[in-house]
């Protein structure tokens, strides 16, 4: 049986968006409605998928020029809020939680972990999003764009979301699905986890995280490694070197 023990004083921060919760159906769909009532041709799903990294706003300004709009970004920021109020109200009508995503969380807080979302996704919106998915109460802070002095792929973002909940950067391990969360955890000098599932233009294992995880299923063993400092070996998820 997997010894828990390791996880008292130590700190879990995750990334939203494509690690925790399959968030792109409401998120396209939100930008979609926009282009639509502009009169414009949506997004395609699939093509879109991997760019959500890049945050909503990219996407709208994105979906502009695709429709050929010659002023995007003037457009964007005249018509951003409409995404904001399309998306405050669809916000979970759609989305849901990564299979394996609630089972590892109370595993992690039962056995005594701090956990923090780390997203760039605003602190309100993300607040509300585990709120309408039942998962708030499974977090001790949400940490968004808005609430720190530098956003992800910037260390700071991580580091003060640790500090947020009271934890020890030496002893934290970031959780993510992209080249920003990759980036933030190793500048801020902390394993990395990145699921294979999530939202990312750089296939996750060409970004050379501590572990690869292919299902939630597997996150408690690979967290156990790499806090007691050891490679893991006898996983069934990806490592790489």
């Amino acid at each position: 049986m997997t010894d828990l023990t390791v996880f008292n004083g130590a700190t879990i921060a995750f990334d939203l968006d494509g690690t925790l919760v399959e968030t792109a159906p409401d998120l396209i769909g939100a930008v979609n409605a926009v282009l639509i009532a502009e009169g414009l041709s949506p997004l395609a799903y699939d093509q879109s998928r991997p760019f959500i990294s890049r945050g909503a706003r990219w996407l709208l300004h994105w979906g502009l020029e695709m429709a050929g709009e010659q002023e995007a970004a003037a457009r964007t920021s005249a018509i951003f809020n409409r995404f904001i109020s399309h998306y405050s109200a669809h916000i979970a009508d759609q989305s849901l939680p990564f299979p394996g995503v609630l089972d590892a969380l109370k595993t992690l807080k039962a056995a005594g972990a701090k956990l923090v979302v780390c997203t760039n996704k605003p602190t309100d919106l993300s607040r509300s999003l585990l709120t309408e998915l039942g998962m708030i109460g499974l977090f001790d802070g949400v940490v968004g764009i808005d609430a720190v002095t530098a956003a992800k792929p910037n260390a700071a973002h991580l580091i003060e979301a640790v500090e947020a909940v009271g934890g020890d950067l030496p002893h934290a391990i970031m959780i993510g699905d992209s080249d920003v969360d990759a980036a933030a955890a190793r500048a801020a000098g902390t394993p990395l986890i990145l699921v294979d599932f999530g939202y990312t233009e750089i296939p996750a294992a060409e970004l050379a995280p501590d572990v690869l995880l292919h299902h939630f299923d597997e996150l408690i063993a690979a967290c156990v490694s790499l806090l007691n400092g050891l490679r893991p070996v006898s996983l069934t998820c990806e490592t790489t070197s």
